[in-house]
């Protein structure tokens, strides 16, 4: 499974994770490769993610990115990010879910990415991921920022979760079912919120993967953990009063998720150049693997 790569040493009470999620969010690519708002390189700053991702695992289960795909749904900004993604998937041989956002365009987003009829039927799927499932919703709003689950979606996830997953199951959508402290977000909040948490409530679902925010979040929704990742085209900058946040180029990241049997923990990695102790490495973690538990408590746990 993924999780050997990472390393076949048991240090503690847990097991290798079973499934790894590279879960990334927000690219905003534009056609042509213009920059957002005339100021972010959205693509220089997507790439810059895309060697982090390449370095933090070297074949992640699969690759959620939870919608913003394109900022205005234009057709070559898809192809842009298209031909920017796959190369790095096929490299790590994982599957890339692609997940609608606020600002994608439906038809657009199904013709360049999902090769499919250029329809404006929502953009969901389902998963099989080594026993681990993944639902992608579409909260998207044609003509609209905010989101929305509506019954025909709802009544689909249902019937979908009527039969358990090995692994459970994780959901991807983009408007994340939690409040946020940035008055802005409320207003474009997702909406059917209650019939979501009557619909995942007593199933399988052990994780919501979300993004939209522009900053890292984690709560709680119906008893459900949901994770929302930062954004890789910018973030906002939650330094400052709530009323005063805005935009900043910098701060991009993304999140690695282990799932385990009995816990599933989302790591936020930083898309930043920055000076690193070397201290630990590969050589390190054996030396370590050749002591007993008592041993490495002693050389590692030990106050000197």
């Amino acid at each position: 499974m993924s999780a050997h790569s990472e390393s076949e040493h048991v240090f503690g009470r847990h097991q290798p994770a079973s499934h790894v999620i590279i879960h990334v969010s927000d690219p905003h690519f534009l056609a042509e490769g213009a920059r957002l708002g005339g100021r972010y390189d959205v693509e220089s700053n997507f790439a810059r993610t895309l060697e982090a991702v390449r370095a933090v695992h070297p074949d992640p289960t699969a690759i959620v990115v939870t919608g913003d795909l394109a900022d205005l749904g234009e057709p070559d900004a898809y192809r842009r990010l298209r031909a920017a993604v796959e190369p790095v998937a096929e490299e790590l041989g994982t599957t890339v879910v692609w997940v609608a956002g606020n600002h994608d365009e439906r038809p657009a987003l199904r013709e360049g990415l999902l090769g499919l009829e250029p329809t404006s039927d929502p953009v969901t799927g389902v998963w099989d991921l080594d026993g681990l499932r993944l639902i992608a919703l579409d909260t998207s709003v044609p003509g609209w920022h905010h989101g929305d689950l509506d019954e025909d979606q709802l009544s689909w996830l249902r019937d979908v979760l009527r039969e358990p997953a090995p692994h459970g199951t994780l959901l991807a959508m983009h408007h994340p079912p939690l409040p946020s402290h940035l008055p802005l977000f409320d207003i474009l909040e997702l909406r059917h919120q209650d019939e979501l948490a009557d619909a995942i409530r007593g199933s399988d679902v052990r994780g919501i993967l979300a993004g939209h925010l522009h900053y890292s979040a984690h709560g709680m929704f119906a008893g459900v953990p949901v994770s929302v990742s930062s954004a890789t085209c910018y973030t906002m900058n939650v330094a400052r009063p709530a009323a005063d946040v805005n935009g900043m180029d910098a701060a991009q990241a993304f999140q690695i998720v282990h799932v385990r049997a009995d816990t599933i923990t989302h790591t936020v990695v930083p898309v930043t150049d920055a000076p690193t102790a070397d201290v630990f490495s590969q050589a390190w973690i054996e030396r370590m693997a050749a002591l007993t538990p008592d041993e490495r408590l002693e050389v590692f746990s030990r106050k000197r």
